[in-house]
């Protein structure tokens, strides 16, 4: 088994002591990504920015090991309000459709949960597969 550490050049700095992602042979592990924008360090304001911000951190690390949304299998989903999922959910759409509306979805979990890092209202964790 190789490990190699994946440090993202196009994805934001990590808040702690943890990489953007683990890949093991063809598996990718992401950290949970928070909606930090690299360029200004800010967090945007509302559920739908940082839904989209997100989002712009996942495939940025995805990016980095030529991997893409087709490739993942599986997302769990934190969200600080459940009454958010909605608009979550049709963020989370726009994103897969291009890839998986035809193929399928990656499986996924989303849960509320009581605090997350720099107080976002989202982060998700993805796991890829490249064939």
């Amino acid at each position: 088994m190789v490990k190699e550490i994946i440090n993202a050049p196009n994805a934001p700095a990590a808040v702690g002591p943890y990489s953007h992602a683990v890949k093991i042979n063809n598996t990718l592990f992401l950290s949970g990504q928070i909606p930090i924008n690299k360029e200004t360090g800010t967090i945007p304001e509302g559920i739908e920015a940082q839904t989209r911000q997100v989002f712009a951190n996942i495939c940025a690390v995805l990016e980095a090991t030529n991997f893409t949304l087709a490739d993942v299998v599986l997302c769990e989903v934190f969200l600080k309000d459940m009454n958010d999922f909605g608009v979550m959910n049709e963020i989370y759409a726009e994103n897969f459709d291009p890839f998986c509306k035809d193929t399928g979805y990656p499986a996924r979990a989303a849960v509320e949960v009581a605090r997350l890092p720099k107080n976002c209202l989202i982060e998700i964790k993805v796991t890829a597969i490249k064939e």
